[in-house]
């Protein structure tokens, strides 16, 4: 099973004080829309949705929020389209880099990724530049609980999958695509709080950078994070920052 990751923990952070700034809804609230949009407003006939509207429950967004925005998706209240859009590149010490939008203008936000890379010292490549470099994964965020981490091996492992990251205060669950409801379930069965599932893209090998470039490196995925367009990042960068 895999070890510690830097990034990892700094990401989690993150996510925490975008929590409290109200970015992590703004996100939350694309997800559903779009998946509103594409498989209905039902959350028991469209996985994705139920996935979204989870993972809003789990970020203690309102109920009204959401209700609201599947009905902007469906037509029942006015609203906007999103496209989903995905730009690959490369950043400082050569790391790959995904980065996963929802825009309503998809010049203005190409403009801005293409800008971020640049002055962060990286540049965007073409489609399918740095891609093959990763793998689509389900990945499922957890605190710490009342299982030890051989229990909660031994419960993942039993429902199909792959792979536990243990950190200072949480464990990153991963699963193949195929497996990926069937572990979430038996981690609610099980009654354990998940902060967060998702399908990602997860490198196939990792890169290590220290000092200086792992600091550069930082200030790109977090300027890429912070953009409004935005909604995920990737990168094959272990970062160990000091």
């Amino acid at each position: 099973m895999s070890g510690h990751s830097k990034w990892a923990t700094t990401k989690r952070k993150k996510a925490v004080i975008d929590a409290k700034r109200g970015k992590a809804f703004t996100k939350i609230i694309k997800e559903i829309t779009i998946a509103a949009r594409e498989g209905g407003g039902d959350p028991v006939g469209n996985p994705r949705l139920r996935l979204a509207v989870d993972n809003a429950k789990a970020a203690n967004m309102p109920a009204d929020n959401i209700e609201r925005a599947i009905k902007k998706a469906t037509g029942e209240l006015e609203g906007v389209t999103y496209s989903e859009l995905m730009y690959e590149g490369y950043g400082p010490a050569g790391v790959a880099i995904l980065v996963e939008v929802a825009t309503t203008n998809k010049n203005r936000t190409v403009a801005e990724v293409r800008h971020l890379f640049s002055k962060g010292g990286g540049g965007m490549g073409e489609t399918g530049s740095v891609a093959w470099m990763f793998d689509k994964k389900g990945v499922i965020t957890l605190p710490k609980q009342d299982k030890s981490e051989d229990e909660l091996m031994e419960i993942i492992l039993d429902a199909g999958a792959d792979d536990l990251q243990t950190e200072d205060d949480f464990y990153m669950v991963q699963t193949s695509i195929e497996s990926f409801e069937t572990v979430r379930k038996a981690l609610i069965d099980i009654k354990l709080t998940i902060e967060n599932a998702s399908l990602q893209w997860i490198a196939k090998n990792f890169i290590t950078v220290t000092g200086e470039d792992a600091e550069k490196v930082a200030k790109l995925l977090e300027a890429l994070e912070d953009s409004e367009d935005v909604q995920n990042v990737y990168t094959n960068a272990d970062l160990d920052i000091a």
